[in-house]
């Protein structure tokens, strides 16, 4: 093994292995019965009593966000935090398995595998004693807004429990099954939601220049707004503008007044989202005008890009290695995740982990085998072990952290959001 797995040692993690894989079976049933009774964002109230059931007898809950909780696994004093999302999605399953949900929400998003993984490693490190003490932190409102997320990092409860790292794992069928991505830097975008609407004089269809018509002002819009990808964003840069709604008139012989659109966008780097948001303003508005029109852009920002901290990442990755998990190319998307909001507030690490399934996130269809537990409860073991290390490494700065853990990630000012979609 690598220098890096051999500071944290090799019988602290093979007890914790073994420890782990032998909760994997009871793990998988509370998988099945979780996604048989999936609970949609701000509703999670029955999920999390049967997480905090499946915890240690012993650990008890801080309630947080509503519907969520934060579970201290171990001795006090300075802790790794460990991210479950609750929440469903208001979808109809189609998956035609026994234990499918029957009441129109579904864990389309592999959120029943991610709670279940981290309950095996709760019990794991509370059964063997961990290098550090564990916080599960028992997420609501992953899938929607107000972000669960923001609200424990604004709630003060992380600082509370001196939760010096965060880590998650999520599922991803882009990955086959056996490979986990563990990418140091920039892994998702930040999310920002627009409403653009474009306001002229309406009239009947066959006099068009007796009015001042929104819709062809709107469609050059959306055509013009493609080159702040291609012209404007360094094209080292990810960068997203996706018109996802259009909204006008109510009849096909007249001209409305005004047109709206509404959309995201998207990019991987936190000092050109704020150009994109100007640049988005100037082009909407300096079209619509050259059309005889007015823009009006209202823009809510969303999550923080999603940051990982390269120290944790290298460490993790070592260890997936030793676990007889195959690491994959640095993987990236401008989706996003409001785990960027705990990682924007202490050093964090989101992996992602492979499945046996080709369809989508968020389908009806959306189904992992009962293997993927295993794989994120062995990932999120891998990211904890990580964290644990540099938390207690001696030479760290009081308070644990060593210096220059968390160097290059920077921190946002966050901003609340108040719609009500996401990813």
């Amino acid at each position: 093994m690598t220098d890096r797995i051999e500071r944290t040692p090799s019988e602290t993690r093979e007890r914790l292995l073994a420890a782990l894989r032998a909760e994997l079976p009871a793990a998988c049933e509370l998988r099945r019965r979780l996604h048989a009774e999936p609970c949609v964002s701000g509703q999670e109230g029955p999920t999390l009593k049967q997480v905090l059931d499946a915890l240690p007898a012993a650990a008890a809950p801080d309630p947080v966000a509503g519907t969520g909780a934060l579970v201290r696994i171990g001795s006090d004093g300075p802790a790794v935090g460990v991210r479950g999302e609750l929440d469903a999605l208001p979808i109809t399953e189609q998956t035609g398995v026994p234990w499918a949900a029957g009441n129109g929400a579904m864990h389309a998003c592999g959120h029943d595998v991610h709670l279940a993984a981290l309950v095996a490693l709760a019990r794991a490190v509370d059964r063997t004693g961990g290098p550090a003490p564990m916080i599960a932190v028992l997420q609501p409102r992953e899938e929607t807004y107000p972000s669960g997320a923001l609200d424990i990092v604004e709630s003060g409860a992380l600082a509370g429990h001196q939760v010096r790292a965060m880590v998650a794992a999520h599922v991803q069928p882009v990955l086959g099954a056996g490979v986990v991505a563990c990418t140091p830097g920039p892994v998702n975008a930040c999310a920002d939601e627009f409403t653009l609407t474009v306001r002229g004089s309406g009239g009947h269809a066959a006099y068009p220049h007796l009015t001042r018509d929104p819709i062809p002002a709107l469609a050059q819009i959306i055509v013009a707004a493609q080159q702040l990808v291609s012209r404007d964003a360094d094209p080292m840069v990810g960068t997203v503008v996706t018109f996802g709604t259009l909204e006008a008139g109510t009849a096909p012989n007249a001209i409305p007044g005004e047109a709206v659109t509404r959309g995201t966008l998207r990019t991987m780097s936190e000092s050109w989202r704020a150009q994109l948001h100007e640049r988005f303003h100037a082009v909407a508005e300096g079209v619509a005008k050259a059309h005889g029109c007015e823009a009006e852009v209202r823009i809510v920002r969303g999550e923080p890009v999603l940051v990982n901290d390269a120290r944790l990442a290298a460490e993790a990755t070592a260890l997936l290695g030793g676990f007889g998990h195959t690491v994959s190319a640095p993987l990236r998307s401008c989706g996003a995740d409001d785990f960027a909001y705990f990682a924007a507030d202490v050093p964090s690490l989101m992996l992602f982990v492979g499945t046996d399934t080709t369809a989508g996130l968020h389908t009806p269809t959306f189904l992992p085998a009962d293997e993927s537990v295993a794989a994120v409860a062995e990932s999120l073991l891998a990211a904890y072990l990580a964290a644990a290390r540099i938390l207690i490494e001696p030479a760290g700065r009081p308070g644990g952290l060593p210096a220059g853990f968390g160097v290059g990630v920077t921190t946002p000012v966050l901003p609340r959001p108040s719609r009500r979609g996401r990813c």
